[in-house]
């Protein structure tokens, strides 16, 4: 059985007999929102170009993959402002009115780079920051020097807080991803981030002894063997 969201957006959508594991839809997004994040040649932009992109990392054919990336665009990242057309490649060859038109290559809107900052596998993060405050609202200005601050000291921990508010919304604890207010976390029930915090106030607490101690001691429980 699927766990899907009622949302569209399936990033996150898991099958609950795999323990977890994340579905073909929700893996395909992922891949070309990755990709629209990612490249900068026009060419890999294209549906084609996205489809053979995906294709080649998993040793298939683009082809047999192509109608469900049609399908991802067409009818779910496109109609929900994720990604918008960024412009048309000139056509050489087939119907002279489709070589007219040119084959349309897209990018992430404002929203579609909010969602790629909650993907992991997303190289560019740190650069989709800075993308996506250049474009923020004065109401979303009051959080980009406490995320840019806490990127430098601990990128997992802010990366997490996007993944979070990203999931919320496909699990539609809260209606629309923009304008970004953290308040909305507010709206979910989340163990982690209450500990994380309790661990934040406790830090800045405790002695210097006392903190070197609680770092060689979390060092030692999270440490790779």
């Amino acid at each position: 059985m699927k766990v899907k969201s009622n949302s569209k957006l399936a990033i996150f959508d898991t099958f609950k007999t795999k323990d977890g594991d994340l579905t073909g839809e929700a893996n395909r997004q992922r891949a070309i929102i990755m990709i629209l994040a990612n490249s900068a040649n026009p060419a890999e932009r294209t549906r084609t170009g996205i489809s053979q992109k995906i294709a080649k990392k998993h040793g298939i054919t683009w082809k047999n993959i192509y109608s469900g990336i049609f399908r991802d665009l067409d009818e779910i990242l496109l109609p929900m402002e994720i990604a918008e057309e960024d412009g048309r490649l000139p056509l050489k060859r087939g119907p002279k009115a489709l070589q007219e038109k040119g084959i349309p290559f897209y990018h992430l809107t404002k929203k579609g780079i909010l969602i790629a900052l909650s993907i992991s596998e997303v190289k560019n993060r740190g650069d989709l920051l800075k993308m996506f405050f250049s474009q923020s609202e004065p109401s979303e200005k009051e959080f980009e020097k406490i995320l840019s601050t806490l990127l430098q000291t601990s990128p997992n921990f802010t990366y997490s807080i996007f993944q979070k508010y990203v999931k919320a919304f496909c699990d539609n604890k809260f209606k629309d991803l923009l304008p970004f207010e953290l308040s909305k976390l507010k709206e979910i029930s989340d163990e982690s981030l209450v500990i994380q915090k309790e661990i934040l106030e406790a830090f800045t607490k405790l002695s210097k002894q006392d903190k070197d101690d609680a770092l060689r001691f979390l060092n030692e429980i999270t440490s790779e063997k």
